[in-house]
């Protein structure tokens, strides 16, 4: 056994309704690290080529990792992955919250859930007792209110993971939710446990973990403590969490607007962390072991009654704020309680609600398909109606239930134009079309559209927004960073907002693990990953290639309006030639396809051969 791992494998077929527990042999240790590691490899092994997202052939893997439950600052994060019935291609999605730090006390690195109840189910864990059981009397239940009763029903201490009504009836951008308002909102893994009739995981753990040197991991992990409450930012940041980004986003012209339309919104700063600490805050919410509580756990009154739900967050603000064109941070965090008791992504749920006003618009979503409901911009009555639709799949809601890119091959009438998605993934919350690096960083990534592969919206401003050079580069080593601290399962805010060195990272895993990796041994494993998830997407899509990684034509053909960067986007030529780039640094091919010398290199052989190569 090594060191900081149980490497314990949780294996749970509901359609047999067997349960074991199996391996995780040392070389997948060595060789992948954990969370969005051990995902890739096993989504890869395991899920057959052209499986059904929603069918038998699909699983769904959870992952921690080796800082998961080492007391380490904001080491809280799991990680979950299936294939996405969203886009068709690899997925994955991580969240914060208490639930990995009770998966590993509990003994297991990893839960593989496959095949599909014949009745609703959820998932007992409770350290070596292991049950499903039936959950028939909460399916239909909002997933904050499920995760309510079993906390009631189960106890306090046991950590719960939920989906809501969405999940069950299969929309594909269906989340899972934890700890009231944490969600693995992207690709629509929610979904897959929809389809799984999985309503939730309950877990409860109280076994030790052991570390290689546990006084080495002590001093440094006071050390990290220590830093955080020394620097400028745990006072500066922390008290209003990522919606502190939101009026320097605006000002920059990146803040998504009218179905990213424009990228200025005049009344945005009535959507900043101060209105949300000012106006309906009840108190600051943090995961496990976070100093850093960015979470902001508040109250909302609308018709007379009280709603409790986390946020909004930047995303939430960006995505259900001004794109929606709402202009108080009440009506935003109203409409965040609608997505989040529904189980829906409120990236993707505010970015099809947004095309799907700008269809009303349009006329391309006739009066008819609304029932003769005037739906507009900035009307909460018009976004509601559109959620409740969206959700129960009524109507227009079952097209739109979809996603964006496949609502648009519906509707037609130039709609694909503003569909605001890459890969069939809808978009995060930055305007991309005056920042070079943001929209390569959107292109590229290995999910379809979204941030945290590579936030480059900052690198962006500070070199210029329409140069090339470097931009390739830059994005290629974000995605070598930032998904590596998805491997070992830790926040990246220490290092984005209070300016940890990434040093950092090896050093506490080697006082867990006993290994002796570097920075760049790390780096070369994150891209061992990256290689894997875009082989999956080549395996499972048949027609997988540089036209995947195209962008809406919205950001390079029509000009954003307003704000810092009014009457400017990206030219299509920049695009393709940032495009090739990437693929030469990355070894790829010019469709975007890995080499099989590439693969090799990165001791990938059999993935090679598995595309045929």
């Amino acid at each position: 056994m090594i060191y900081g791992y149980n490497q314990k494998l949780l294996r749970v077929n509901l359609s047999t309704g067997r349960i074991s527990v199996e391996n995780i042999p040392d070389d997948v240790v060595r060789e992948y690290i954990g969370g969005r590691g051990f995902v890739a490899k096993y989504m890869f092994d395991e899920i057959p080529k052209g499986a059904d997202p929603l069918g038998e052939g699909n699983k769904v893997f959870i992952a921690v990792g080796p800082l998961s439950a080492a007391f380490l600052p904001s080491s809280g994060k799991i990680e979950f992955g299936a294939k996405s019935p969203l886009t068709g291609g690899y997925g994955d999605s991580n969240m914060g919250g208490h639930l990995s730090a009770e998966l590993k006390s509990a003994g297991y690195d990893m839960i593989i859930i496959e095949g599909i109840a014949d009745k609703p189910k959820y998932l007992y864990i409770d350290n070596d007792r292991i049950e499903i059981r039936d959950a028939s009397e909460y399916w239909g239940m909002g997933a904050l209110d499920t995760e309510e009763v079993l906390k009631n029903e189960l106890g306090e201490e046991f950590q719960i993971a939920t989906i809501g009504p969405a999940a069950e009836k299969l929309l594909k951008f269906a989340c899972v939710s934890h700890d009231f308002g944490r969600q693995a909102g992207r690709t629509g893994v929610g979904t897959v446990l929809g389809s799984k009739r999985l309503k939730a995981i309950a877990i409860r753990g109280n076994k030790d973990i052991k570390v290689f040197d546990p006084e080495g991991l002590l001093k440094k992990s006071k050390e990290m403590y220590d830093t955080i409450f020394s620097l400028p930012g745990f006072t500066e940041w922390a008290p209003y969490g990522t919606a502190d980004i939101t009026t320097w986003v605006n000002n920059v012209g990146a803040l998504p607007t009218r179905n990213f339309k424009h990228g200025y919104f005049k009344p945005a700063d009535n959507l900043t962390g101060r209105d949300i600490r000012e106006k309906i805050l009840v108190k600051d919410k943090g995961c496990f072991c976070c100093p850093i509580p960015c979470g902001k756990y508040s109250k909302v009154e609308k018709n007379g009654n009280e709603y409790y739900v986390e946020g909004p967050e930047y995303e939430t603000i960006a995505l259900c704020g001004s794109n929606l064109m709402l202009e108080n941070i009440e009506d935003v965090a109203y409409v965040n309680y609608l997505f989040d008791n529904y189980g829906i992504d409120t990236m993707s749920g505010g970015g099809v609600v947004a095309f799907a006003l700008e269809c009303c618009e349009k006329g391309i979503i006739t009066p008819e398909q609304v029932e003769y409901k005037e739906l507009k911009f900035g009307d909460l009555d018009s976004i509601e109606y559109l959620i409740h639709k969206i959700a129960n799949r009524h109507g227009i809601g079952e097209i739109l239930a979809e996603g964006t890119k496949k609502a648009a091959l519906v509707l037609g009438k130039g709609s694909e134009r503003f569909a605001i998605q890459v890969k069939g993934q809808e978009c995060s919350g930055y305007d991309p079309r005056n920042a070079a690096a943001t929209i390569l960083a959107y292109m590229t990534c290995d999910v379809g559209s979204h941030h945290n592969r590579a936030w480059a919206i900052t690198y962006d401003v500070e070199v210029g927004r329409f140069e090339v050079k470097g931009k390739a580069e830059k994005v290629i080593w974000m995605q070598h960073v930032r998904p590596m601290l998805d491997t070992l399962t830790v926040c990246r805010f220490p290092w984005i907002e209070l300016g940890f060195s990434l040093d950092d990272y090896p050093t506490v895993l080697n006082l867990v693990t006993g290994f002796n990796y570097t920075w760049e041994d790390l780096k070369r494993l994150s891209e061992r990953v990256w290689n894997i998830t875009r082989a999956f997407w080549a395996r499972e899509v048949e027609d997988f290639g540089r036209e995947y990684d195209w962008p809406p034509a919205r950001f390079y053909e029509e000009p954003t309006i307003g704000g810092a960067v009014d009457g400017m986007h990206i030219s299509r030529d920049t695009l393709e030639e940032l495009l090739d780039r990437y693929y030469s640094l990355r070894g790829w091919d010019k469709n975007g396809i890995p080499t099989r010398e590439k693969l090799e290199e990165l001791g990938l052989s059999y993935v090679a051969e598995s595309l045929g190569l």
